[in-house]
C-alpha cells in the first residue's frame, strides 16, 4: 500500500493550523483517505545572549524559538491528488516536506 506523508513545520501555531485545514479541505474534495493532522511534539530552541560584552557580563537575555509540527498521511494517493497539492498556495513561514512511503 502506497502512502504519502506530509510533514508540516511552522513557527506560528495559528498559521500551521490554518494551513493544515486548507490541505485537509483540498484532500476531502478529492475524496482521499487521510489520517491526521496529528500534532508532533513542539521543538524548543533556547538561546542565551550576553546583554553587555564588558562590564555587566553576568547580565544575560534568554530567547526561545518554538517549532510546531504536524503530520498528515494520505493513503493510496493519485496523480490528480498530487497535482492539486502542488497547486496549493501556502503562506510564508510554513514548510511542507513530502515523503513517499
Amino acid at each position: 500500500m502506497d502512502k504519502l506523508r506530509l510533514r508540516i513545520k511552522s513557527y506560528d501555531q495559528r498559521l500551521i493550523d490554518n494551513s493544515c485545514r486548507q490541505i485537509v479541505d483540498v484532500l476531502e474534495r478529492a475524496n482521499a483517505q487521510i489520517s491526521g493532522p496529528s500534532p508532533l511534539p513542539t521543538e524548543f530552541k533556547k538561546y542565551t545572549v550576553n546583554r553587555s560584552s564588558f562590564i555587566y557580563k553576568n547580565s544575560r537575555e534568554q530567547f526561545e524559538m518554538r517549532i510546531h509540527k504536524r503530520i498528515i498521511d494520505i493513503l493510496n494517493p493519485s496523480q490528480k491528488l498530487m497535482e492539486s497539492l502542488s497547486e496549493l498556495n501556502m503562506p510564508a513561514g510554513v514548510d511542507i516536506e513530502v515523503k513517499m512511503m
